[in-house]
């Protein structure tokens, strides 16, 4: 054979394309290396607050009306978005007691709304107002380790990335993005909770979770480190400093700001923060961590504050940086459960192979606050500690 013809084979066609080279008669000096493709990107959608029970009573579908829209887009032209799994920060329920069976039926089937994303898409913990007794009710029908797989509809082999742990406190990985969850318990006896009661504002966890994280921060110090619980930490963004959830007035009287405020316990001065490690209140467990080892972790998730995209108290707003972390207050999806201040909204955060720099969007439901559809004003780009890798 002449390997100097100009006619080629079929196969080394193939093999001239998938290199990049010219087909036919081309110099090998003039040749080039292909162009790269595009970075592979990573797509978290981060909610919380949807406390369905409040809204379906005014008809209004706050967790499946989210969903849609970011599937289908809004009715009134918002589009869609892309996304490959949901953070939900909890206050699934929107009960001021315990929840029931009927409210969380109505949670499964708002989740089954979902047509181009699993239900194992979402990953999911408790609020302060998820709390029932035992958390029965959480690990029944919302059920992130796919132990109720009969009621919640969570089979966890479908879980696209696997979760390790408990209801309480689970991980799961993507990449380098190790993800660490934990679950408020407003389940436990008062003054911390109410039991099988409900659970009061103040936010709330074990000691045996705060060991938990602080093993699994130290044990992957090479990892993207995101956390999340449904409260905020002291004093990180708006609304999640003393007494900024409400004002307990010298005559025994309070003024609601953000948050209620329950005579039998509980307390004011923490009712918007993480406020109790087991039964000691002001523990700021995590945050004496972080103050000792900033950069420890890169991102914290929370909601329990509702308000508009643009507001800041105290010098504070929704995204904010601390102890080399960023903290973010994705919610919420609700538009009745404390009207004055809910303007239903969710955060899409975009992490890119080999950046450090995420963009974070802001995302409107309705138009209660502004247009429905994305809100430039509260778009920003944080910073990670190191490069994002899908591995």
């Amino acid at each position: 054979m002449n390997t100097d013809s100009p006619l080629i084979t079929r196969r080394r066609f193939v093999r001239d394309m998938a290199t990049g080279l010219a087909v036919a008669g081309a110099a090998p000096a003039l040749l080039t290396a292909a162009e790269p493709g595009p970075a592979k990107q990573f797509r978290l959608w981060a909610i919380g607050d949807a406390h369905v029970g409040t809204d379906i009573r005014r008809k209004r579908e706050s967790l499946a009306d989210a969903i849609r829209q970011s599937e289908q887009g809004g009715k009134d032209g918002a589009p869609p978005f892309d996304w490959d799994i949901a953070l939900n920060v909890g206050d699934f329920s929107g009960n001021q007691g315990a929840p029931d069976d009927e409210e969380g039926l109505e949670v499964v089937k708002q989740y089954s709304v979902a047509k181009k994303h699993r239900r194992e898409d979402f990953y999911d913990l408790a609020g302060n107002h998820d709390a029932s007794e035992k958390q029965w009710w959480f690990r029944k029908y919302i059920d992130p380790t796919g132990e109720s797989t009969a009621h919640s509809g969570v089979d966890p082999k479908r879980r696209r990335f696997p979760v390790l742990g408990t209801w309480e406190r689970y991980e799961f990985r993507v990449g380098n993005l190790l993800f660490l969850m934990m679950s408020d318990r407003n389940d436990l006896p008062p003054p911390v909770g109410r039991g099988k009661r409900g659970g009061y504002p103040a936010g709330a966890v074990t000691g045996e979770t705060v060991k938990w994280w602080r093993e699994r921060v130290e044990a992957n110090r090479d990892a993207v480190i995101i956390s999340a619980h449904h409260h905020m930490l002291r004093e990180t963004t708006v609304g999640s400093g003393d007494f900024e959830g409400g004002t307990l007035n010298a005559d025994g009287s309070y003024t609601s700001r953000y948050h209620g405020y329950q005579k039998d316990g509980g307390s004011p001065e923490g009712s918007s923060y993480l406020y109790y490690v087991d039964a000691r209140p002001k523990a700021m467990a995590f945050e004496k961590y972080l103050e000792a080892h900033p950069g420890a972790i890169d991102l914290w998730f929370g909601g329990h504050t509702h308000t508009n995209p643009d507001d800041n108290f105290n010098g504070r707003t929704h995204i904010e940086r601390k102890w080399g972390a960023t903290f973010i207050n994705c919610c919420c999806l609700t538009r009745f459960h404390v009207s004055a201040n809910s303007r239903p909204l969710s955060r899409l955060l975009t992490f890119t192979e080999g950046s450090t720099e995420v963009r974070v969007q802001c995302y409107l439901h309705t138009n209660t606050h502004a247009p429905q559809g994305w809100h430039p004003k509260a778009e920003r780009v944080i910073k990670l500690g190191k490069p994002f890798r899908m591995m």
